[in-house]
């Protein structure tokens, strides 16, 4: 499927894909170029939590929801965790372009905030279109660009994403991650007097930083934990000199088996030593490839924050965030994995627990920011099972 888009009138950005589709429309946020995947978000909320998420690095996303940019932006939003990263996703795309921003909390309106943040943004796109060719043909390469004057060289950006390798085999989590420990004292966000203080009364984690959200370590200094973020590639031996009740596994971009390489060694050592564990997202795909689990690029992938699964423990559902290019084989798990939760959209797994180890882990994002609180029991599940321990 091909999109057939004629040229705005005057248009300042373009989005070529790898297959020669060019795309036009009106530019915001920063000026140039950039190359990535595009994908689609179906979340109504969350867009600067959505750009700010490490999960989206070398990734251009498609907002579906035709209204972004009307609360604005602000700084407690910002969902990257690391001092050393700046910039996660490389570019949006809007159906219209953001209005001025109408709410309490806003500091900046959002093609300003982009600019500071170096993302490059197309409005004025058939976002339904681009969406439905996604859903048919999968994430496609491209390259967007924003240029004040309009002009663009559209030979030589879609030759860039023709030639481009994409994440299949791409280790990114070595370029989000922070570059030396640090504690996390902040707990979660409450009405009208913000994020709160850790009381770090309760256990130590060890938070092994693959691109690691804030509101993970948010909702973690929630339950009373008291938190060491670390390199993402720190050995076992590094982690247990720190004597940590339990690890968690973060969430972070690029391929699973990529990152694993160095990432799957570590996490089969913590697992054999008895090391509590909690894996999320690229955490969880880790967690099942250190076990002798498979992992695949999917064709769209899930990124939303309305998707159903269900705990297979329980028999609820619940709808969560999800973020992934990447899902676990259903079919590569070993006799000592028993799957948690499954997706009610396509059946792909969701969750795990080991049998003989204290780890478990979810597809999805617990945490949320943006999206329903629905998972935030995952946390308090992983920090009972240590007080109990």
């Amino acid at each position: 499927m091909k999109i057939s888009q004629a040229p705005a009138k005057t248009p300042t950005a373009a989005l070529v894909l790898a297959d020669g589709t060019s795309i036009y429309g009106e530019g915001l946020g920063a000026p140039g170029e950039a190359l990535g995947e595009v994908c689609f978000n179906t979340a109504m909320t969350g867009y600067q939590e959505i750009l700010t998420d490490p999960s989206y690095t070398d990734q251009i996303v498609t907002f579906t929801f035709p209204h972004i940019g009307n609360t604005g932006v602000n700084a407690d939003d910002v969902e990257n965790a690391s001092p050393a990263m700046t910039t996660a996703a490389r570019g949006a795309i809007l159906r219209a372009m953001a209005t001025s921003p109408s709410n309490y909390r806003a500091q900046l309106d959002l093609s300003a905030w982009m600019r500071r943040r170096g993302i490059i943004g197309i409005a004025g796109v058939d976002t339904r279109a681009l969406t439905s060719l996604i859903r048919n043909d999968g994430m496609p390469h491209a390259v967007i660009a924003h240029n004040p004057s309009g002009q663009f060289d559209i030979e030589a950006m879609q030759k860039k994403a023709a030639d481009w390798a994409g994440l299949t085999n791409a280790d990114l989590a070595k370029e989000v991650t922070t570059k030396k420990p640090y504690a996390h004292e902040e707990a979660g966000w409450e009405w009208q007097t913000g994020y709160q203080p850790g009381a770090a009364t309760g256990p130590h984690i060890v938070v092994i930083d693959y691109g690691v959200k804030r509101n993970i370590l948010r909702r973690l200094a929630s339950e009373g934990c008291r938190i060491t973020v670390v390199p993402a590639t720190t050995s076992c031996q590094e982690i247990i000199e720190k004597n940590p009740d339990g690890v968690v596994l973060s969430n972070g971009p690029g391929d699973p088996a990529a990152t694993g390489e160095y990432a799957a060694p570590v996490i089969r050592e913590l697992i054999e030593n008895k090391v509590p564990l909690l894996g999320i997202c690229l955490g969880h795909q880790m967690m099942a490839l250190a076990v002798g689990a498979k992992t695949i690029k999917m064709a769209q992938g899930h990124h939303g924050a309305n998707h159903p699964v269900k705990d297979l423990s329980t028999g609820k559902v619940e709808i969560v965030s999800m973020n992934h290019g990447f899902t676990v084989d259903r079919e590569s798990l070993p006799d000592n994995v028993e799957e948690t939760h499954i997706s009610l959209f396509d059946q792909t797994n969701s969750g795990l627990t080991l049998k003989d180890a204290p780890a478990i882990s979810v597809q999805h994002h617990p945490e949320a920011s943006p999206g329903p609180e629905d998972s935030f029991y995952i946390f308090r599940r992983f920090v009972e099972g240590l007080q109990a321990a």
